[in-house]
């Protein structure tokens, strides 16, 4: 059988640079998986995975370990422009079911909107896999009462990661990620 997460977590960071491949690097030295080898995957969170915190995750990881990623990245090197790159991700209530991570990046978002988008798109993904109503247009809180009155959908929430462009010109760089974490990690 192949690679199945039994674990995962979220975590986000941020780094400026004069090189934009180094900002990229710090910024994953920021969310703790620098030292790791990223395979970025698809957006589907295991049936039965277990979401975990960014403290416990990292114990599991080692330098020059493979890890399966879903990354979310920006990068500007205009000054005071706004970017952000979040992960949403929508838990099923039952633990047979498969849930969704979805990644979005994007400029003039604050870090509140851009996490609740896509928060909105893995629970949008979620909801018509599960033939939920889900109407995009509603209120974020009238979202969250169609997903507890489903009783498909037991959680969202998301890990946003925002910043404003150097105003020196340096390359900034977010990224948001869900690390999957497989039995052989653990």
């Amino acid at each position: 059988m192949g690679f199945i997460a039994k674990k995962l977590f979220l975590t986000k960071g941020v780094g400026k640079h004069r090189e934009r491949l180094s900002s990229f690097e710090l910024a994953l030295r920021s969310a703790g998986i620098a030292a790791c080898n990223i395979v970025r995957v698809s957006s589907i969170m295991p049936p039965g995975a277990k979401l975990i915190s960014r403290s416990e995750g990292l114990k599991y990881l080692k330098p020059g370990q493979v890890i399966f990623t879903v990354l979310s990245e920006n990068s500007t090197r205009e000054p005071h422009r706004l970017i952000a790159a979040g992960i949403g991700i929508a838990i099923p209530a039952d633990k047979s079911m498969y849930g969704y991570l979805s990644e979005h990046h994007s400029f003039g978002e604050t870090e509140e909107v851009a996490g609740e988008y896509c928060e909105e798109l893995a629970a949008e993904m979620l909801a018509t896999t599960l033939n939920v109503e889900f109407d995009p247009e509603l209120s974020w809180d009238e979202k969250k009462e169609v997903y507890r009155i489903s009783n498909k959908i037991v959680r969202t929430m998301n890990i946003t990661q925002s910043a404003v462009g150097d105003k020196r010109g340096l390359w900034t760089t977010v990224v948001a990620a869900a690390i999957l974490l497989a039995e052989e990690d653990l």
